[in-house]
């Protein structure tokens, strides 16, 4: 991989990179179109990354589809489909992760001990692998997204990392691989989130700016269907992911909720009118 990114570059040829754990999707496809519209060559990767898991994480359910993902990867034009193995990405005697000070230690980093140092040392691996000019992820994981640029700037990454926004379903539900594990059930309580993202947008607009009040009303809701279970749910800086009382600038809404076993997590930017 990285004897043909070297070749690349050689060539003159700038790499876009859409670092994935497969079993693709209709928001992964739009991240390899701005990959495409970006650089002269785009490199996909997939790999179920396992020290991003914590114990009783759904690992070894994690869906999968290679057959497909590459039928896909094909048809959205991607140059390299990059499909590394774990015993050579983690060679024997690892011991070696990254950390990071303070954004982790707020949203999915609370309840996911050690997600984050999985999920830099993976994305810190795969930058030195790939050699990529522009890296592209999506805002529905917005903590990772953060954490993310916070590395690439700490460690000197000479790499342009662009955040995609949200790719929804009709429905509004924000695409992601675990939405194949919902039952029909279970997909009309998932809804309850997107649904309590837009109540607040909405609450903020027409001046409601307390934080407590809105954060009140999203778990009053997401609470009134069955098979809930909130993680969290916390309107914060969208920098700094610290927790903000009263909206008198744009603030981050996020939300992490299981929903039967299946943990998703949503996002909205709120601004109130000037």
């Amino acid at each position: 991989m990285t004897a043909m990114s070297n070749r690349f570059r050689k060539m003159g040829k700038r790499i876009s990179f859409v670092p994935t754990m497969g079993f693709l999707h209709e928001g992964h496809l739009a991240l390899m179109r701005e990959g495409r519209r970006l650089g002269d060559k785009l490199v996909l990767s997939i790999f179920v990354n396992p020290t991003q898991f914590g114990p009783g994480e759904d690992f070894k359910t994690y869906p999968r589809d290679f057959n497909r993902d590459c039928a896909l990867a094909e048809k959205a034009g991607v140059d390299i489909l990059f499909t590394p193995d774990a015993r050579d990405l983690y060679v024997k005697g690892s011991e070696t992760y990254l950390h990071q000070e303070k954004l982790p230690g707020h949203l999915c980093g609370l309840s996911r001990q050690g997600h984050f140092n999985g999920v830099m040392t993976i994305v810190a691996k795969l930058f030195n692998i790939v050699v990529p000019h522009f890296a592209v992820f999506g805002e529905k994981d917005f903590q990772q997204l953060a954490v993310i640029r916070r590395m690439t700037k700490d460690l000197n990454f000479d790499i342009q990392i662009v955040g995609h926004p949200t790719v929804r379903e009709p429905d509004g539900l924000a695409m992601s691989s675990r939405n194949s594990k919902l039952t029909p059930a279970q997909r009309d309580a998932a809804l309850s989130l997107i649904t309590s993202l837009r109540n607040a947008r909405r609450s903020v607009k027409n001046k409601q700016t307390d934080s407590n009040q809105l954060i009140d009303k999203a778990t009053e809701l997401i609470q009134s269907y069955p098979e809930t279970k909130i993680d969290y749910i916390k309107i914060c800086d969208p920098e700094t992911l610290d927790d903000v009382s009263n909206i008198d600038r744009p603030v981050l809404m996020a939300l992490a909720v299981k929903v039967g076993k299946t943990r998703l997590i949503d996002n909205m930017i709120l601004t109130p009118d000037s």
